[in-house]
């Protein structure tokens, strides 16, 4: 095991009508807040009122900014920096996923910053400070509640990048599962598969002595597996949905990944996907993620075949690498049996552009991508094409 610091600040207040308290905790920091939130569906719901409601109760006023979507645009992030220092905001409430938790991350560090925001997502400065952000969290996945991280896409450079700093943890998390009761079924599996791929990025390592945070990982694994049909049999299954959200939290907040070397190839590969086709994250995860470990499972047989025995049940009568490649073969199937897509093409990707996405991936071989096996543009084009 490695040796490690672990931080995580982030207040979370969970259950049923949590959001309830969301005027008493932001009224603890300020009195004027910046409104953060995706469409209409926050408004559909009752969420927005019930958010306001509370917010005006506790003496808090806001100015808002709808409109951020799925792979969230730096062009939104610079209106909200603008807004910010326009109306001497000092606090950001995000109300919806990881879309809109990271977009707030990016105007809380854009707005202290005197260049330009896109600046640290492309690693030319360094993050050194960030507005308080406080999230009421609709959608299970992206874990952005408690990491450290932000994701943001540049539509006009067609560059989906993140950012990281322990400065930008969120102050608190409200988090009700009811809040999810209306996700779409595909939206729900897919969140469920960013949240298993914040698990395997860190699971696939080569540190040895990490059978503590193996089990952990496993678990939060095991957790989605047996949780998510269920919640797709019945969406308003609450303890499937509490569990789903807990897990997803957990996964990413990187309690599972201390000590231990981590990979993030994946997220790297899916980013391009998502850049250019703008894809949903977690479907395109689940179409990159088997590919690699097709492409990769020899490197360490022996942690594929623990990963096939115990979070899929493979059983140990079997040889090492058919234990492997049958553990691969649940997974994908798992994915296809949850309605996702399996392959590139099913995404409506077609492989004119892999080349491209392959340089951009790794800055025409500049940057190695990932660390359980380091790979290289030739082999990140080996993986699109394998997932194809």
């Amino acid at each position: 095991m490695e040796n490690f610091t672990f931080q995580c600040a982030t207040k979370v207040i969970f259950g049923r009508q949590a959001e309830e308290q969301v005027g008493k905790e932001v009224k603890a920091y300020t009195d004027k807040v910046l409104l953060h939130f995706g469409g209409s569906s926050i408004k559909k719901s009752g969420l927005y009122d019930r958010v306001t409601a509370r917010l005006r109760e506790a003496g808090v006023s806001y100015i808002e900014l709808g409109g951020v979507v799925p792979n969230p645009r730096v062009s939104l992030v610079r209106e909200g920096i603008r807004l910010c220092r326009e109306h001497n905001i000092r606090f950001i409430l995000a109300v919806g996923g990881g879309s809109v938790i990271d977009s707030a991350k990016a105007i809380g560090i854009g707005v202290p910053y005197d260049g330009d925001v896109w600046d640290f997502y492309m690693k030319k400065a360094e993050i050194k400070e960030m507005l308080p952000v406080g999230v009421v969290l609709t959608i299970p996945a992206a874990g952005s509640e408690q990491s450290h991280n932000s994701v943001i896409t540049n539509e006009d450079e067609q560059l989906k990048l993140g950012a990281g700093a322990q400065c930008m943890r969120p102050q608190f998390a409200i988090m009700n599962p009811e809040l999810t009761f209306t996700l779409p079924a595909y939206q729900t599996a897919s969140g469920c598969m960013d949240i298993m791929a914040h698990v395997m990025e860190r699971y696939f390592t080569n540190t040895r002595g990490v059978d503590f945070t193996d089990r952990l990982c496993e678990s939060t694994l095991k957790t989605i597996i047996k949780n998510l049909p269920i919640a797709l049999e019945n969406p308003e299954d609450y303890n499937a949905r509490a569990e789903i959200m807990w897990a997803g939290s957990i996964a990413h907040n990187n309690l599972l990944g201390v000590g231990r070397e981590q990979d993030w190839g994946n997220h790297a590969m899916e980013h391009e996907l998502s850049a250019i086709y703008d894809v949903t994250h977690g479907a395109g995860l689940g179409v990159t993620f088997p590919a690699w470990m097709r492409y990769v499972y020899k490197h360490d047989v022996a942690r594929f075949a623990q990963f096939a025995a115990r979070v899929w049940d493979v059983e140990t009568m079997y040889a090492p690498e058919e234990m492997a490649l049958e553990g691969i073969r649940r997974y994908s199937e798992f994915i296809r049996a949850c309605g996702l897509p399996t392959t590139l093409s099913e995404l409506k990707i077609p492989g004119d552009r892999f080349e491209e996405m392959a340089r951009k991936c790794t800055r025409d071989d500049t940057r190695v991508v990932g660390c359980f096996v380091r790979l290289y543009a030739k082999d990140v084009l080996n993986i699109y094409n394998m997932a194809k």
